[in-house]
Formats: structure tokens, C-alpha cells, sequence
């Protein structure tokens, strides 16, 4: 199963500087364990385990332009040809 998985600026560290990473996994969290097992670090920038492995707060995660949070979590279902982008949160402004 071949998945584009499209990494932020700020993780591209993990992925030897890589804008996006080819992937596989019938689920994003099958895919996250997919990317640490060839991007060591990548997994704990993205889930907290602390709490049951959920996305972290100020991580997005987008199958085909929808919010995971609003299918199944990281417990969406992927398919072949499936595109994931990654974006941090931004905050901020003026007060």
C-alpha cells in the first residue's frame, strides 16, 4: 500500500530533510509506526503516549484534505493512493 505522507518544515529533520515520505499502513497509527520504523523520532513528535497514543494537541493530521479528528483518529482507515499531510498548529498574533 503506497501512501504520500507530506512532513511539515519542522520535521523534516526526521526525514533527512524529505518535504514528503512515501508510507503504508491500514491505519494512521499503523502508518506513524511505518514512518518510526524508517524515521526514528518522527512517532513521538506526533502521538502522546502518555495518553493512549492520541494525536498530540498541537499536531493536524489531514487524509485527502479532512481532519482526522473529525473521522477516526489515528484509528482512520487508509487506503492505497491515500495522501496524510502533517501540519503543526499555529498560534499566536497580536494581544
Amino acid at each position: 500500500m503506497a501512501i504520500e505522507v507530506r512532513i511539515p518544515t519542522i520535521l523534516r529533520q526526521y526525514t533527512d530533510g524529505a518535504k514528503a515520505v512515501p508510507g503504508s499502513g491500514d491505519t494512521v497509527a499503523a502508518l506513524f509506526a511505518d514512518l518510526e520504523s524508517r524515521h526514528p523520532g518522527i512517532r513521538a513528535r506526533l502521538v502522546d503516549a502518555d495518553k493512549g497514543d492520541e494525536l498530540r494537541r498541537f499536531v493536524n493530521v489531514y487524509l485527502n484534505d479532512e481532519d482526522v479528528r473529525f473521522l477516526d483518529g489515528i484509528n482512520t482507515k487508509l487506503n492505497d493512493g491515500d495522501s496524510v499531510t502533517i501540519l503543526p498548529a499555529v498560534a499566536g498574533g497580536m494581544a
